[in-house]
């Protein structure tokens, strides 16, 4: 049962990833420091004085070049794998007690790919922001993924059934209407 609840609260930060890299890895880095996130074998040095102040350095800089319109385009050319090697490596610090291959493969298929999924809408509707509103909406864009990435990654760690759960839902009503959306495509055409 640890290692499910274990990885559960590594979907929901690495859903988080995708919205922010580094704001999920400060969080975790607090929680460890702190004594409330226990990281496995070979990642406590998530935990240390070093990487609290590296992530801590790192989340005030990618959070204020998101807030300029043009560079969060560019920023997203970098964030995007770097956002799958953090949802990686956030599932993979919380994973203990199994064999390395099984670990490693659930930290790249359900981490990376969940981060991944949320870097790749994040992409979208910025790109769409940016073409719709010349870029003048994006600060208010990058309000709502701060805001996302902080909310998941906190509750990620205080409710994370409640955080997979409602991550399912989300891609499954995304699923939904894109299959729906095509379906109505196909019949017109």
């Amino acid at each position: 049962m640890e290692t499910v609840l274990s990885l559960l609260i590594g979907i929901g930060l690495s859903a988080a990833c995708g919205f922010r890299v580094f704001v999920p890895l400060l969080v975790v880095s607090v929680a460890s420091h702190t004594g409330h996130l226990h990281l496995s074998s070979g990642f406590e040095w998530m935990g240390s004085d070093a990487a609290l102040i590296a992530f801590a350095v790192a989340t005030v800089l990618e959070v204020a070049a998101y807030y300029i319109p043009w560079v969060d385009n560019l920023l997203d050319t970098v964030a995007s794998p770097a956002a799958v090697i953090a949802g990686t490596l956030v599932t993979a610090s919380l994973i203990a007690d199994m064999s390395p291959f099984l670990k490693w493969t659930l930290a790249v298929i359900a981490g990376g790919g969940i981060a991944g999924l949320v870097q790749g809408a994040t992409v979208v509707t910025r790109g769409a922001s940016s073409a719709g509103t010349g870029g003048l909406a994006n600060p208010v864009l990058a309000t709502a993924e701060l805001g996302g990435s902080l909310i998941t990654s906190i509750l990620s760690l205080i409710a994370p059934v409640l955080v997979v759960l409602t991550i399912g839902a989300l891609l499954f009503l995304v699923g939904w209407r894109l299959l729906k959306k095509r379906t109505k495509a196909e019949a017109k055409a």
